[in-house]
């Protein structure tokens, strides 16, 4: 008669005993498609003609989902749309959003930014205006903002005393300087050239030589605990992309100021 246990029966013991516990644990997340929504932002979020999503944005969100183990799934939307898309959690995901205090109460946002803009007035060169930093000298000049877009703190506060009018694109804006419907065009540099180089308006409106702003642009998320738990984890992704320096290098191909 055998005494004691062997090797052997010890491992199936083991076995036994774990394979029904094993059945019970958690497994990896499953895998999910997320709706990412976003504007035509030039060289950030764009769509060819043949409907392919190119730029920053969606360079470094399909980089991220992939690590992820995730899919995606991108829309185009104007801008206040897409932002009321995340803020009432309809998408899963916003590509560029400045912060602004009003934002920061509609949705939560990545650890990092991913670009870098600068703020600019543009205007005529006819017009002669000198921009020195000082709001006070534009209350007498007309001056079109775009539908949806923050332009930081100094301005949000100096709005209330400055002539604005609302334009939905950038086009609209350039042409709105070019006809003298107004003065200036409060937008970015790098949303801005692409644009005055397809309209062929390059010496009628130029950028002012001094910025008034700079702002860096985050990837917004609705505020919700699933989406907190997604949020977390694409800002360990994306952290570990950009101390790979993956993040310098997508902006240099895609002709981005990156932080």
């Amino acid at each position: 008669m055998r005494i004691g246990w062997s090797n052997r029966d010890l491992r199936r013991l083991t076995l036994l005993v774990l394979a029904p516990l094993a059945l019970l644990a958690p497994g990896p997340a499953p895998a999910r498609e997320w709706l990412v929504a976003g504007a035509h932002f030039e060289r950030v979020y764009e769509r060819t003609a043949e409907g392919e999503f190119t730029g920053l944005g969606p360079a470094i969100v399909r980089r991220v989902a992939q690590q992820m183990n995730d899919t995606v799934r991108f829309e185009l939307y104007p801008w206040p749309r897409a932002q009321a898309l995340v803020a009432q959690g309809k998408a899963d995901l916003l590509v560029g959003p400045y912060k602004s205090p009003a934002r920061l109460g509609q949705m939560a946002f990545s650890q990092l930014p991913f670009y870098r803009d600068q703020m600019v007035f543009y205007a005529r060169p006819g017009a002669h205006i000198a921009w020195t930093g000082d709001y006070g000298k534009l209350a007498e000049r007309r001056i079109v903002i775009l539908n949806g877009w923050v332009y930081g703190a100094a301005f949000a506060q100096a709005s209330a005393g400055l002539h604005t009018s609302v334009a939905n694109t950038v086009e609209s804006g350039l042409l709105m300087v070019v006809h003298q419907h107004v003065d200036l065009f409060a937008t970015n540099v790098r949303n801005t050239e692409p644009v005055l180089a397809r309209l062929h308006l390059g010496g009628a409106v130029v950028a002012l030589p001094q910025a008034f702003d700079q702002q860096d642009g985050y990837f917004g998320f609705p505020h919700d605990a699933e989406h907190d738990e997604l949020r977390a984890r694409f800002d360990a992704a994306f952290r570990t992309l950009v101390e790979r320096g993956e993040l310098k290098r997508l902006g240099q191909r895609y002709g981005v100021e990156v932080p």
